[in-house]
């Protein structure tokens, strides 16, 4: 054992509107402010093409490429040599698309001996969609990705690496380390590596460059207010 320290690997945070992911919430929201007479997974389309149009705009605006992840292809060794290249820069690199499971909706009929029951319904289930992936790079944090759902009730997850905040951190403080692909194998200062570990708080996170954060999270609908946990 040459360097022990104790520090965050990889953290994700997911972000969701507690109130969609149950159907009494997504049929409110379909019918109260999207105004559609009836909640079905129909309705679900236009708002789910619009997104997915934000997303493909956006890349051709910013000028970043968008890629179509293979299926059991691993999405860090594609998307590495954007970082490496982009390295010395911020802002989001590259996007990818995945087909992935995840919860959503359907519309189902009940078979009850009163007519309300047999209405439509939406059923909560799960269902391969494509996911959008949003890597970047900040200059504390260092490479970091968005995951995007396109489907209803688009939920997302944010991930950052604390080894790899670390290391920005060394490099900014002048303080010489031999880097592992995920973590840091030796130190010049193993004392001051710990205390900058330590200083990974709640509050680094929130303050993550609001550029990066919001030119992600643009492409979300602005008129939800999204909760991270």
């Amino acid at each position: 054992m040459t360097l022990e320290v104790e520090s965050i690997d990889r953290m994700y945070l997911n972000i969701y509107i507690p109130k969609l992911q149950r159907e009494s919430g997504a049929s409110w929201f379909l019918k109260e402010q999207r105004q559609y007479p009836v909640a079905s997974s129909a309705a679900m389309a236009p708002i789910s093409r619009a997104f997915v149009a934000a997303i493909e705009s956006y890349a051709q605006t910013h000028q970043v490429p968008l890629l179509t992840f293979a299926k059991r292809q691993r999405k860090d060794d594609v998307v590495a040599p954007y970082i490496k290249q982009a390295a010395g820069r911020e802002g989001i690199v590259v996007i990818g698309k995945a087909q992935e499971k995840t919860t959503t909706f359907r519309t189902t009929k009940g078979h009850g001996p009163r007519s309300q029951d047999r209405w439509p319904r939406l059923l909560r289930t799960t269902a391969m969609v494509n996911q959008y992936y949003f890597y970047g790079i900040d200059h504390d944090f260092g490479p970091f990705f968005f995951k995007f759902s396109s489907y209803f009730p688009y939920t997302a997850k944010f991930c950052l690496n604390g080894h790899e905040y670390l290391k920005q951190q060394l490099g900014r403080a002048g303080i010489a380390y031999e880097a592992l692909d995920n973590g840091i194998l030796s130190s010049a200062d193993p004392v001051r590596l710990q205390a900058l570990a330590d200083g990974l708080s709640a509050e680094n996170i929130e303050a993550l460059d609001p550029q990066m954060a919001s030119a992600s999270a643009a492409t979300l609908h602005r008129r939800r207010a999204c909760r991270g946990l």
